[in-house]
């Protein structure tokens, strides 16, 4: 078993696409998977945190302030440009405009440091921005809703976010918990065995976000196509973007892990924390925003990839 799950780490990027086309072309799994999204995320962030453990998250503490300082960059500075560039243009209400601006507020995404060991990089300095930023995601939005009403209800996001934060920092402690009781020490053929299941968690949740994707490829073609080329200009846009600032602004070792955090984020959050959400255009929005999610250790390898990736992880 460890031997099987080690070879599908190997090959994990090509299992996150067979999730994307499973997503498309079986639109019925995809629906009966929806309302378990949450508990699959959960499962992710559990593995995650296992396969960290507490001593190396404690580890990076003396890089907290760093840490901060991308976060805030992330989730207050680039929405704020955002909300201020399309109201310059009277577009603070369009579509795109609440779709690009609540993917800039968003954490990062539960599953980067797994996209991160898909690269080849290490895994803590993701963990480490999915943690503070969901951790502070419930200071981070006021202003955000404040200066973009069309995003909704103020109370109902810093809510939603409240108990996200709960309940991952629930999580955590558990995997921390039972890693330092069962696994203090793992060896390599486990480690990669624990990057085979969490890659199988991936392809199994990327097919319940694709539920909105594969009926508009019969009923609006063209409004998928224009969709799917905003998510995936704005996400791998960003994490080019991060990874050129981060390694100028001196964080050279960690930027390829840190910069898949500026483009993947957990927009799929705000599904329950604004009402500007419960839209057909942010629907499908969410759905393309799959493809440069779960492509990225495909298209991102060149620029993130370690030069010793091909050989760790396929």
């Amino acid at each position: 078993m460890l031997q099987t799950l080690g070879f599908i780490a190997r090959y994990g990027r090509f299992v996150l696409v067979l999730g994307l086309v499973a997503g498309l072309v079986l639109p019925g799994v995809a629906s009966a998977l929806r309302p378990w999204l949450s508990e699959l995320v959960l499962l992710l962030l559990f593995l995650t945190a296992f396969r960290v453990g507490l001593p190396s998250a404690l580890d990076g503490l003396s890089r907290t302030r760093n840490t901060l300082g991308v976060v805030l960059v992330y989730q207050l500075v680039l929405p704020l440009l955002c909300i201020a560039l399309f109201a310059v243009f009277g577009l603070a209400h369009s579509p795109v405009a609440i779709a690009l601006t609540l993917m800039l507020a968003a954490p990062s995404l539960t599953a980067n440091p797994n996209m991160a060991v898909l690269l080849g990089q290490a895994p803590e300095p993701a963990f480490r921005l999915l943690i503070l930023g969901t951790l502070i995601l419930p200071l981070t939005i006021i202003p955000i809703f404040w200066f973009s009403p069309a995003l909704g209800d103020l109370s109902e996001a810093v809510y939603a976010a409240l108990r996200l934060g709960l309940s991952i920092c629930a999580i955590i402690t558990l995997a921390f918990l039972l890693r330092a009781i069962f696994r203090p020490e793992m060896r390599e053929l486990e480690i990669q065995a624990l990057d085979g299941l969490t890659s199988l968690a991936l392809a199994v949740i990327v097919v319940g976000l694709m539920s909105a994707v594969a009926p508009a490829l019969s009923s609006a073609p063209w409004t998928l196509v224009k969709w799917l080329f905003v998510a995936m200009a704005a996400n791998l846009g960003l994490q080019a973007l991060a990874y050129a600032g981060l390694r100028r602004s001196g964080i050279k070792h960690n930027a390829a892990p840190m910069a898949l955090a500026a483009g993947n984020r957990n927009v799929a959050l705000f599904l329950v924390a604004s009402s500007a959400t419960q839209t057909d255009d942010f629907l499908l929005f969410l759905g393309c925003y799959q493809f440069p999610m779960y492509l990225t250790p495909i298209l991102m390898r060149p620029l993130l990839g370690h030069s010793g990736s091909r050989e760790r992880v396929g």
